[in-house]
């Protein structure tokens, strides 16, 4: 069964930093593509990075590409989002997910959701 486990949102200043922690089980990411999305209240989900499984390409977005940085740790089944420059527009809950397919934001298994709020 596919699990996945956000952590590590909060408030942060313009300009400020977070690192977003995903943890889960349920598969491999030899098997599966993972990365995150996000939804702000009544807007449209926005993927927003992804790692694929096929060829270790990572994508961005345009909106977050130069300030935000996917990880993962197979030994620790970890997946990391490193959030800098935030602008108060990154605002919105952060999914970890997996994608059908990295060039395709669409995603079929994500967790719960970590509030990310950039204001000051």
């Amino acid at each position: 069964q596919v699990q996945l486990v956000e952590s590590g949102g909060g408030l942060v200043q313009p300009g400020g930093s977070l690192r977003l922690s995903c943890a889960f089980s349920g598969f491999t990411l030899d098997d599966y593509s993972i990365g995150w999305f996000r939804q702000a209240p009544g807007q449209e989900r926005e993927g927003v990075s992804c790692i694929s499984s096929t060829d270790n390409s990572i994508y961005y977005s345009d909106s977050v590409r130069g300030r935000f940085t996917i990880s993962r740790d197979n030994v620790k089944n970890m997946v990391y989002l490193q959030m800098n420059s935030l602008k108060p527009e990154d605002t919105a809950v952060y999914y970890c997910a997996t994608p059908i397919a990295c060039a395709i934001d669409e995603w079929d298994n994500w967790g719960q959701g970590t509030q990310v709020t950039v204001s000051s």
